[in-house]
């Protein structure tokens, strides 16, 4: 299991490299389901891992002229102030709720990646308070849905702030970075955390991301973007199924939307920890 865990984790690199996101979607499961790790520690090494990797990336995107730096340091603060209050709010709601909100979520902006036929070029205007709004509202969903946003941030930064998908996944890189830092000091203290394994999972993620950024320049935008809408797709359908007890039944379903044998099995092994 140790082996095909490294090996996913070179996908999760992949996919950040690639697509600007997704290695925080993937992180967390594979940790838990595959190599066994509860989920508060799992959650805890998901940020150096994803945010290390994302940094790395977004160098390397930047060196290629990829990533708006003043764009994502605004997006990143604005983005990092909402997710602390979507953080607080998420206690309103059943971890069902929220896992189907992110399915719906990455449903809906892989519909509008699909639907947008034209690239808008750098050159496009842009607002920067629509920005401020658009990244403090992504943050608002990334702190209820509790990953990195990297896959909302992309199609933020290219349908609502017209950054050319190129530019739109080096920069989101960058913002993933930023929000990976905060979120992982909250933890520090508080979680016990593998260095040893963290580091020799993160150093496949990189590997992963590096392969990643190197085929950006070889796919057309087009392309990109239906891959990007595709990979949306089809995660948002996999989580929405896993948890499409939340639309009926009752407040027991809700409470526990993911009762699989394999989260009961890891819920089993935080407690005896």
């Amino acid at each position: 299991m140790l082996a095909i865990g490294f090996a996913l984790a070179a996908v999760i690199g992949l996919s950040l490299g690639l697509l600007g996101g997704g290695g925080s979607i993937l992180t967390v499961p594979v940790l838990v389901y595959v190599l066994g790790y509860a989920a508060k520690p799992a959650i805890a090494m998901s940020l150096p891992i994803v945010g290390i990797t994302s940094l790395i990336g977004a160098a390397l995107h930047w060196r290629r002229g990829n990533v708006r730096v003043g764009m994502a340091f605004t997006f990143g603060v604005f983005a990092m102030i909402g997710a602390f209050v979507g953080a607080k709010l998420s206690a309103l709601l059943s971890g069902g709720v929220q896992l189907a909100l992110l399915a719906l979520v990455m449903s809906a902006a892989a519909a509008s990646m699909l639907r947008s036929r034209n690239d808008l070029g750098s050159s496009a205007s842009w607002h920067p308070g629509l920005l401020i709004l658009v990244a403090f509202g992504v943050g608002v969903l990334t702190g209820l849905v509790g990953i990195g946003g990297g896959f909302l941030v992309v199609p933020a930064l290219v349908l609502l702030a017209h950054v050319p998908m190129r530019q739109a996944v080096g920069t989101s890189l960058l913002v993933i970075s930023m929000n990976a830092a905060s979120g992982f000091a909250g933890y520090v203290g508080a979680v016990a955390v593998d260095w040893t394994f963290l580091a020799r999972f993160t150093a496949a993620t990189v590997a992963g991301a590096l392969a990643g950024t190197a085929l950006v320049s070889r796919v057309p935008q087009s392309a990109l973007k239906r891959g990007f809408a595709v990979f949306l797709f089809a995660v948002g359908g996999f989580v929405l199924y896993m948890n499409r007890d939340v639309f009926h039944a009752g407040p027991a379903s809700v409470s526990s939307p993911s009762a699989t044998p394999a989260t009961r099995a890891a819920a089993a092994r935080e407690t005896a920890r």
